[in-house]
């Protein structure tokens, strides 16, 4: 099982509600960009949960729109994308919830069949500085990775042992255009 997590694009600095702040121009690329790169990956998505905040949203549809233009999952795998807004991924989250959520989802689908099979994945798109928490958190590790806007973080992670290993950290600026 591969649990990716994804910080949202580049979002507008603009007064007002942080909530509510959309994503930049060169917000939208990257994360154009990292859904083509994550397309390219072939994984069977089981979930993807995204922040109510706006920035998320858009990032969550961009990747969306982008696995279906470039045909990059099958039809049947594209009408099984309905993303699910968590309220509690948002840049103040408590990784430890979201870690007890993740296990609990895991022992309660029978879809999800084994630490084996790295094709299955939940894709959740959020915000610094939870992302690298919850990074932390899953992996067990001290250390915290810093996310670029639109970066992607990639861990294989082992259902019975309800822990992972960070495996990439790959940014938009990474990737060639």
């Amino acid at each position: 099982m591969q649990i990716i997590i994804m910080r949202h694009g580049e979002a507008a600095n603009i007064a007002g509600q942080d909530s509510l702040r959309p994503l930049t121009p060169y917000g939208l690329l990257e994360t154009e960009k990292m859904g083509v790169w994550l397309g390219h990956a072939k994984l069977k998505l089981d979930y993807i949960f995204v922040s109510p905040y706006l920035r998320a949203q858009q990032t969550c549809a961009s990747v969306i729109k982008t696995f279906a233009e470039a045909e990059l999952l099958e039809q049947a795998d594209l009408t099984s994308l309905k993303p699910e807004t968590l309220d509690f991924i948002t840049p103040a989250g408590n990784a430890s919830q979201v870690h007890d959520f993740i296990d609990g989802l895991f022992q309660g689908n029978n879809s999800i069949k084994s630490t084996d099979d790295n094709n299955q994945a939940i894709l959740l798109i959020s915000h610094m500085p939870f992302v690298s928490y919850l990074v932390a958190e899953l992996t067990g590790s001290l250390n915290t990775p810093i996310f670029a806007t639109g970066a992607v973080a990639i861990i294989d992670y082992d259902i019975k042992q309800m822990q992972g290993q960070l495996i990439k950290l790959v940014s938009p600026a990474e990737l060639k255009s």
